[in-house]
């Protein structure tokens, strides 16, 4: 008995002696056990984390984001990308070069990332389980609703964070400071470009187009982002912008409480329906049109009129309304 009490005495303290060793080995160099002992990270929690770095550093100090979403076909072109030009209304417009300090470009494939790194822009590389937006989506295709719809979901988890946001498409050209154009009061949720304008800011017959609006994030517009994505398999064959038309048009703005202001063609215009006044356009929009190149074509030639209007004189008078968007209406026939 008392062999077997020594035996057990003896286990005990070599197993204190040897634990007593690897705690003062592992203080003196924790780096040696690393691989040993490594730190599992789980993906999305990673991927969440860069968010809300490019978030924070793309922000306003009203915690304010300028977002624009691009792909590979948006960064890459013959002569001239989708997203030069983009960058171009921002260098020609008026009080708009210090607002890409705010802009946060999402890219949703490799090359897009690449480029807009090399362009020292603020970057968010989103990924999409098994699949990778690489390539022109073309409008209403299976593939440019998907697109869509993972946009809204990504907005979505912009307000949640608590960032107020200006969605923009890559093909609007900002001409001038937006900002001087948007309300900012609190009790304005969402303000949205209309593809049409029919005379009155809150009326909810003004067809809506998600090419460009602003939120303010609080609880309101984080539930109709839950709500409207939640659409989203109910939704077959339609693209977001349908389905939140829709809402708009029901009870949701009723049971949310929410109040929209709907931007008037005037000041944020587009190819649906161009604003009259040069002199008072903020945004072009290539709406209305089917393709990239199209778009291209058509959103250069804006910037040429604009650059002729910023060199004439006072009394000269110029308008957008005398272009014709000759490739994107010939578009839609390919």
């Amino acid at each position: 008995m008392n062999g077997l009490k020594n035996h057990c005495t003896h286990i005990i303290a070599f197993s204190l002696l040897f634990l007593t060793s690897l705690c003062g080995l592992i203080l003196y160099n924790p780096a040696a056990f690393q691989s040993d002992f490594p730190y599992t990270r789980n993906v999305n929690t990673s991927q969440q984390d860069e968010l809300e770095l490019a978030l924070a550093e793309a922000s306003t100090e009203n915690r304010t984001v300028i977002i624009a979403m691009v792909n590979k076909a948006y960064v890459e072109g013959d002569d001239k990308s989708m997203l030069d030009l983009f960058l171009n209304g921002f260098w020609f417009g008026e009080n708009t070069r210090d607002l890409v300090n705010h802009l946060l470009l999402v890219n949703v494939d490799q090359a897009s990332y690449e480029r807009c790194k090399f362009l020292r822009l603020h970057c968010y590389k989103l990924e999409t389980d098994g699949v990778e937006f690489d390539r022109e989506e073309v409008y209403m295709s299976n593939e440019f609703i998907k697109m869509m719809w993972r946009r809204t979901l990504f907005l979505g988890e912009v307000l949640v964070r608590g960032y107020n946001f200006i969605f923009t498409d890559a093909d609007v050209l900002w001409l001038r400071n937006p900002f001087q154009r948007l309300s900012f009061n609190e009790n304005i949720d969402l303000q949205i470009s209309t593809d049409s304008f029919n005379g009155d800011q809150w009326s909810h017959s003004n067809p809506i187009n998600t090419g460009f609006y602003m939120v303010r994030s609080n609880k309101k517009t984080v539930k109709l982002f839950d709500l409207w994505y939640s659409r989203k398999e109910e939704s077959i064959g339609q693209k977001e912008q349908d389905v939140l038309d829709g809402m708009l048009h029901g009870e949701v703005l009723k049971n949310l409480g929410l109040r929209v202001r709907f931007l008037n063609t005037l000041y944020f215009s587009g190819f649906c329906q161009d604003s009259k006044d040069i002199r008072a356009v903020t945004t072009v929009h290539a709406n209305c049109c089917r393709t990239i190149s199209a778009k291209v074509a058509d959103l250069s030639a804006v910037i040429d009129t604009w650059r002729r209007f910023k060199r004439s004189a006072a009394n000269e008078t110029f308008t957008f309304g005398n272009l014709s968007h000759a490739a994107c209406a010939h578009s839609w026939g390919k």
